[in-house]
């Protein structure tokens, strides 16, 4: 017990120490989530547990790996949204990498009045071409960037509620530091996103559903028929949560994680808390020599005749330094102790 002489003198120095941290300009304290005491704020407790990362009946790429452990941790319940994004920039300033010119050393042939800031747009093919070609439906847009997704003539206004796109690794890493969170793994995301489900492909069940998710419906990427009520991004939470309560853990927009990339997770069978390859170690056999990230999720644009990758065990990759409309993150963190 601490004496009652003591008490006022350890209340000074807890003062004291707040007073500092507020000059320091030391991030707040997070808020415990109503959703559960020990997870701050917006965020979703997950339990820890083993589960089979990674799937053997889809894609070469989601190759299995047994008795896979993670630790208990915090999610975001929903994807960062623009207005979250704008309170970054407003408070420091950051500028995205989509904002930024190119630079003469990562592009040193391009002339100068190509370097202009810009990003990679979805475009929609016309329906009565004979054929595309691959990847052709993205389209280098100058002036696109997170508050102008499509280009200078698109904005975010009376979107707030949207998650945020055309974010690059670099801008979502600067945003986590900042809310003093992390960037999930991918064991930590695709765990969460099974949602306590076991020997399913998807995060609610065995079957697929065009009402479960924001995903394309029709023929990718001629025309989209619009049978879940959006042909683009919706507001977070549109669509019902998973078993652990996250929404939009399928479909909406791919999810940066913190795992380089490398086709399959033969090194993850018995491990605990795994987190990939080194950067160095990093292959996409479609971009040898490109150290790429793993994103999960799928996207509004993933359909049954294309990518169909709305599926927890379902992975891709992504060049750190591009953003595009179809690719937010959300974060995670250690549970709080809150019993002091």
């Amino acid at each position: 017990m601490i004496s009652s002489w003591l008490s006022p003198l350890i209340r000074q120095f807890s003062l004291i120490c707040l007073t500092l941290a507020l000059c320091l300009s030391l991030p707040a304290p997070l808020k415990a989530s109503p959703l559960n005491p020990s997870c701050p704020e917006n965020m979703v407790f997950i339990p820890s547990g083993t589960f089979n990362i990674g799937s053997d009946s889809h894609y070469p790429s989601e190759r299995s790996a047994e008795d896979v452990t993670v630790d208990s941790f915090c999610i975001n319940q929903y994807e960062i949204t623009n207005s979250e994004f704008a309170q970054f920039v407003k408070e420091t300033g950051y500028i995205t990498v989509a904002e930024r010119p190119l630079s003469k050393e990562q592009f040193p042939n391009l002339p100068d009045d190509q370097r202009n800031p810009g990003s990679l747009v979805f475009q929609m093919a016309d329906k009565n071409a004979q054929q595309v070609g691959y990847l052709s439906w993205w389209k280098w847009t100058l002036g696109a960037d997170w508050q102008h997704p499509f280009g200078p003539k698109s904005d975010i206004k009376g979107k707030d509620k949207y998650p945020v796109v055309q974010v690059s690794y670099e801008d979502v890493a600067a945003y986590a530091q900042w809310a003093g969170l992390s960037l999930p793994t991918e064991a930590q995301w695709e765990y969460a996103a099974r949602g306590g489900l076991d020997d399913v492909d998807y995060s609610w069940g065995k079957q697929y559903s065009e009402k479960k998710a924001n995903t394309w419906q029709g023929i990718f990427p001629f025309f989209n028929t619009k049978a879940d009520g959006y042909v683009g991004v919706a507001p977070v939470g549109s669509f019902a949560p998973n078993g652990y309560g996250l929404y939009d853990i399928t479909g909406n927009v791919w999810e940066w994680t913190s795992d380089w990339y490398s086709v399959g997770h033969d090194r993850k069978t018995h491990s605990s808390n795994p987190t990939g390859p080194s950067e160095q170690e990093s292959f996409d056999p479609r971009e040898p020599g490109i150290a790429k990230h793993v994103i999960k999720g799928g996207s509004y644009l993933c359909a049954p005749n294309y990518c169909s990758r709305y599926r927890p065990a379902a992975r891709e990759s992504q060049s750190s330094d591009t953003g595009t409309t179809h690719i937010g993150f959300r974060l995670v963190t250690n549970p709080l102790s809150l019993s002091s």
